[in-house]
């Protein structure tokens, strides 16, 4: 299997070496992700996650109980981050009243 890193992730290699792993020889910036999905009832489910295509995954065939029954969904932002705390941090402004307004207005 091949890993495939998404066009801004395989820019920020090497950058943050407290953040990166070694993986036969290249360096992996270890990245993590604020995501929003449309879901099934047209309304919006935000998440984190540092790997952001499992994730997605478990939500598609329902091991999340927040989205089980609200199948099928889709992908409509995420957004990269190179620590943690970054990405927390802006999972947790979407879910505040201006970040509701931002989402609305700039993201989808």
């Amino acid at each position: 299997k091949h890993l495939v890193l998404p066009k801004l992730q395989k820019s920020l290699l090497g950058v943050c070496p407290q953040h990166s792993r070694r993986r036969r020889g290249a360096i992996i910036s270890l990245m993590y992700y604020s995501y929003i999905l449309l879901l099934s009832d047209n309304t919006y489910y935000t998440g984190f996650s540092s790997d952001l295509k499992t994730r997605i995954k478990d939500h598609q065939i329902g091991n999340v109980p927040q989205t089980r029954n609200l199948r099928p969904l889709k992908l409509i932002y995420y957004s990269a981050f190179s620590t943690k705390k970054l990405a927390l941090d802006f999972e947790k402004y979407l879910k505040s009243h201006s970040g509701f307004a931002f989402r609305n207005k700039r993201l989808i």
